[in-house]
Order: C-alpha cells, then sequence, then structure tokens
C-alpha cells in the first residue's frame, strides 16, 4: 500500500473493501459476460458468483497487502472457442472487466456526491486519512472505491502480456499482426516486470509505468470527486 504513505487503520480497511469488491467485480464481469456469450466453462467451473473467495488469487493478495502490489484475481477461465461469436465475445468478455471497475468507480462517485461533501475534504479524507465524523469515514469507504477502481480500469488497459489490455489489442488486431503480438507475449511480460522494477527502485524522474498509470488515474479520480477542470 505504497500509494497511501499516511495509511491509518480506518483507511487499510478502506483499502481492503474497496479492492476486494472491485476484484470480485471485475472477474464476476469477465465470466459473466463470456456465459452470455455461449461460453459455459464459467458455470461449470463455478464462477458465475460474487464470492471473493472464488476469485481471489491469494499470493498475489498477500504482496499487494505487503508491498502495494499485485494480482488480486485469477485468471477467468474463459474459453473463446465455445462462443458463438469466438471473437467479439472474447472481445466484450475481456472488456467487461475493467468496465465493470470504471462503472463502480462511478456509482461510488454519485454516492459520494449525495454527502454533499467539499472536494478538498474527499481529498484529505482519502489520502491523508483525517477522519473526523461518521460522514467523513463514509466518504473514505466510497472515495477509496473510487480510486482503486479507476486505477484498476487504468492498469487493466496496459497493453502488457497477461493483462486485459494486452487481450483486447490482441482481439482487435488483424490475423497476421495478431499472430505477431502472441509471439512476442513473454517479451511483453518481460517488458511489463522490469517497468514495475523501475518503478519499485525510485529512480527520481523516471518511472514510466507508473507515469502513464497515475496521470490518468489521478485526473478521473478527482474528476468524480468533483474537482473542476
Amino acid at each position: 500500500m505504497l500509494l497511501m504513505p499516511n495509511l491509518t487503520i480506518q483507511m487499510a480497511i478502506a483499502i481492503l473493501v474497496a479492492v476486494l469488491v472491485g476484484m470480485t467485480l471485475h472477474e464476476f464481469a469477465h465470466n459473466y459476460i463470456a456465459h452470455l456469450m455461449g461460453d459455459p466453462t464459467p458455470a461449470r467451473t463455478g464462477h458465475l458468483t460474487l464470492n471473493p473467495m472464488v476469485h481471489i488469487f491469494w499470493p498475489g493478495f498477500l504482496m499487494f497487502v505487503v508491498l502495494g502490489f499485485g494480482i488480486l484475481g485469477f485468471s477467468a477461465p474463459i474459453s473463446p472457442y465455445r462462443m458463438r461469436n469466438p471473437r467479439w465475445g472474447y472481445l466484450a468478455s475481456i472488456a467487461a472487466g475493467p468496465l465493470s471497475n470504471l462503472l463502480l468507480a462511478i456509482v461510488a462517485s454519485l454516492l459520494l456526491r449525495l454527502l454533499n461533501v467539499n472536494p478538498l475534504r474527499i481529498f484529505e479524507v482519502v489520502f491523508q486519512g483525517t477522519i473526523e465524523s461518521p460522514v467523513d469515514a463514509l466518504a473514505l469507504l466510497l472515495g477509496q472505491m473510487v480510486f482503486w477502481n479507476v486505477l484498476t480500469f487504468v492498469f487493466n488497459l496496459m497493453p502488457f502480456f497477461p493483462i486485459d489490455g494486452w487481450r483486447i489489442v490482441f482481439t482487435l488486431l488483424p490475423p497476421d499482426m495478431a499472430r505477431w503480438w502472441e509471439r512476442n507475449a513473454q517479451n511483453s511480460q518481460i517488458v511489463l516486470i522490469v517497468l514495475i522494477v523501475i518503478g519499485f527502485a525510485n529512480i527520481p524522474g523516471f518511472d514510466p509505468l507508473g507515469t502513464a498509470i497515475s496521470e490518468p488515474t489521478f485526473r478521473l479520480t478527482f474528476w468524480l470527486f468533483g474537482f473542476p477542470f
């Protein structure tokens, strides 16, 4: 949880709730849309559920708790070749994951607006942990729900294997380019690992992946909080 340097117990609980809810909805969305597209695999494997215990990837979850970064959910058991339209059904099922996080962030932001809390106060509560009332506590939970689901949405659009963004690009490419993209999946994964290591190395002014994720994440989060742009 390195993104929250002023971490408190209340913040830690709110973050874990937001992340678990977001992860569960993300994986459920993959499986549910695949089911609608004709793939029987999610139903047969018991993944058409909102039970987080079915979807959670415990090593990645513990890594997130310790380091602030980790793969929280198992890859959804989807078989595109069992879908009525393998290409577009697969695209819909993969895109459903990050889009579900964006939708959850929007819903949480609308509930946050109902609290009628000043955006600056929301910032203080969410990123500094200054809780002074029950309204602040609720704003903390909803604000973390917004932030972490926006972050998950943005991260999963990165075009690196095995992230959803890589699979979205693979599905959209023409056949020849898709085969080249698939052959270089492992190279793409190596690039991702290197970029993650660079981020943890804290090299001043040099964090390409962190910048690519944080810029749109904070802009969209602050907009959902109600900051004018």
